[in-house]
């Protein structure tokens, strides 16, 4: 027995307290010395171990083709590590297992753990190969001790205000005695024609009859504004306030089954979050000057910091983050470009930010479509002032020149139809990441219409273009997996770099994939999704890599806000994860290994 054993770290911390006191009680202590066999190959299975201090290899002996034996090292494990896992469901260990140096472990009896996971789903799912399902125990584990779970709060009757739906023919006098009696102050229209719903205002009605001479028994479809912007009874009242962010407006109908069933309005949805995003977007819309859209757009950290410390899943940050950075650069976008060009021009936006999967403001990746036989003689001074507008607002100039600042991303419509079937007939690894970052492209600003063509080639281009895209695909597999050969996670000098060892080769590879089917979404989770519903990639993979590249986003952020990095900081410090993280992350980095020999296989990639 052992009273110092902490059953606080994973995953003895899912075990019950009766439970932990039955293992403390089971438990003994053992000494290998360095050298020593700790568990021979093809052993029934009778105690699980956790190294207190040590080091164990893993390994095979088998013998080659003449007769030479050859051993093949599969995993070291130190510190707080467990062996032989597998081994305790089967029943037998596969390998071998020896001390490296001299090692001291704690010895579980195999009968206590085996009841341990068939009597705790939680101690079980631990152990469960399926990263998506670890991933949602440690983010279970995680909610449990938020004080915020509120966020995820539902849209359901209690929170659902009463509304009043009048016909269209109703009068305006009619309309304002009913809101008057209801004590409400809006009215949804039913209209004759699609969209099949409009809204009125008390300061709607006010506005038609003091001052622009509506009489009173004029029908209020006359003023109605248009569309409504809806949401679902049970979605999350998370995404009732990012509809009214992205959609900038006061109120949302909602819905159940196609029939109204009440509304929501900015009030209400942001005396219950504390985020203030909607105040921020607010700020936003009301700048008038860049400096007052600077004091606006220098407080999104703030937003972030308040959001991921509240525990707020990483997607919901993302989605939100990627509607303000919208926002701001489309303001940014009204103040300096001429406002007689705005309509004739399409400003857009690449990279992660073109994807939605940018939180931290990284550095600026932005493209220019100008309409066709648009007279623009002072485009490039103007771009110019845009590319450094966004650098005072806190966009960082891009280190590859991908800026509306240099002449090469501003082309018109047309230029631009011809330039994307040349880089596809020159075929060489510089055009492919040009077509790289244009896949990615997303309207921010302007007049969306002209980018819809430029979509449209660049996927008829590349569909279904064998040798194309194995050139495309080929950068997805150029950065090693920071892994050691032994399986365990490995960092260099400044840490382990997760964009190019586990998020780039998700996100290109998955872009390459997402072209050769004609997928249009940008965002990589979609992507992911709209392959799996083609049955390209098996159900448990896409949940895998799903789970493992918001693994790698929700890492990178936190050290980058705990370090008070920006979001061009990539690197690691896996000293401070726990040992679940590390597992967790170890794991992850195993699934994008794995996606990447897929790759290599599917577009027989060999070198």
């Amino acid at each position: 027995m052992t009273d110092k054993f902490d059953t606080s770290l994973p995953p003895f911390d899912r075990l019950t307290t009766t439970e932990q006191q039955t293992l403390r009680k089971a438990l003994d202590v053992v000494y290998f010395r360095a050298g020593e066999t700790v568990i021979t190959a093809g052993d029934n299975c009778h105690q699980l171990y956790i190294i207190i201090k040590g080091n164990i290899e893993e390994y095979s002996t088998q013998t080659t083709h003449n007769n030479q034996p050859h051993k093949e090292t599969f995993a070291h494990y130190a510190n707080d590590d467990l062996f032989d896992v597998s081994a305790q469901l089967k029943g037998q260990s596969r390998h071998a297992f020896k001390a490296s140096e001299d090692t001291i472990c704690y010895a579980l009896p195999r009968e206590l753990f085996v009841q341990c996971y068939q009597d705790n789903h939680q101690f079980a799912a631990y152990f469960d190969t399926d990263l998506s399902k670890r991933q949602a125990l440690l983010d279970e584990a995680h909610h449990q001790q938020n004080l915020a779970e509120f966020i995820l709060t539902k849209i359901d009757d209690d929170n659902i205000q009463p509304c009043l739906v009048v016909p269209h023919d109703t009068s305006l006098l009619a309309v304002t005695q009913q809101m008057k009696n209801n004590e409400l102050d809006a009215a949804f229209v039913t209209l004759n024609s699609l969209p099949q719903y409009g809204i009125v205002t008390r300061t709607d009605l006010l506005h038609a009859t003091l001052l622009d001479g509506y009489a009173p028994d004029s029908a209020v479809s006359s003023i109605a504004s248009t569309p409504v912007v809806s949401v679902n009874k049970g979605d999350y009242l998370f995404n009732a306030m990012l509809a009214m962010t992205r959609q900038k407006v006061k109120r949302v109908q909602v819905c159940d089954n196609n029939a109204v069933v009440g509304m929501l309005d900015l009030t209400q949805v942001l005396s219950l979050f504390s985020t203030h995003s909607h105040v921020l977007t607010l700020r936003i819309a009301r700048a008038e000057t860049i400096e007052e859209l600077a004091l606006a757009a220098n407080s999104q950290q703030t937003l972030v910091e308040t959001l991921f410390n509240n525990g707020i899943r990483t997607l919901f940050v993302m989605e939100l983050i990627a509607a303000v950075n919208e926002q701001i650069i489309e303001k940014a976008f009204k103040l300096i470009v001429p406002t007689h060009y705005q309509p004739h021009c399409c400003l857009v936006v690449m990279g992660s930010e073109g994807r939605g999967e940018q939180i931290l403001k990284t550095d600026q990746d932005n493209a220019l479509i100008i309409e066709d036989d648009i007279d623009w003689p002072d485009c490039h001074g103007v771009m110019a002032q845009l590319t450094h507008t966004l650098q005072q607002l806190g966009y960082p100039l891009c280190p590859g020149n991908v800026m509306v600042s240099n002449p090469h991303w501003v082309k018109s419509q047309q230029v631009w139809l011809q330039h994307i079937p040349q880089l596809c007939r020159r075929g060489d690894p510089d055009s492919m990441m040009e077509l790289a970052i244009l896949a990615d492209s997303h309207a921010v600003a302007g007049n969306p219409a002209l980018l819809t063509p430029l979509q449209a080639c660049l996927h008829q281009q590349l569909a279904d273009q064998e040798r194309l895209l194995t050139t495309f695909t080929r950068p997805a597999l150029q950065f090693s997996i920071p892994l050691t050969i032994f399986g365990n996670l490995k960092a260099g000098k400044h840490g382990l770099n997760i964009k190019q060892g586990g998020i780039f080769p998700i996100v290109h590879g998955i872009r390459a994939l997402a072209l050769e089917h004609n997928i249009s979404p940008n965002n990589t989770f979609e992507r992911i999704a709209a392959l799996t519903a083609l049955h390209v990639l098996e159900q448990r993979t896409a949940d895998n890599l799903t789970e493992a590249l918001k693994l790698f986003i929700k890492l990178r952020l936190h050290q980058q806000l705990s370090q008070q990095k920006d979001g061009q900081q990539h690197h690691l410090d896996i000293s401070t994860l726990s040992r679940a993280e590390r597992d967790v992350l170890r794991h992850s980095l195993h699934v994008v290994k794995k996606f990447k020999e897929w790759l290599g296989y599917h577009y027989q990639i060999r070198d």
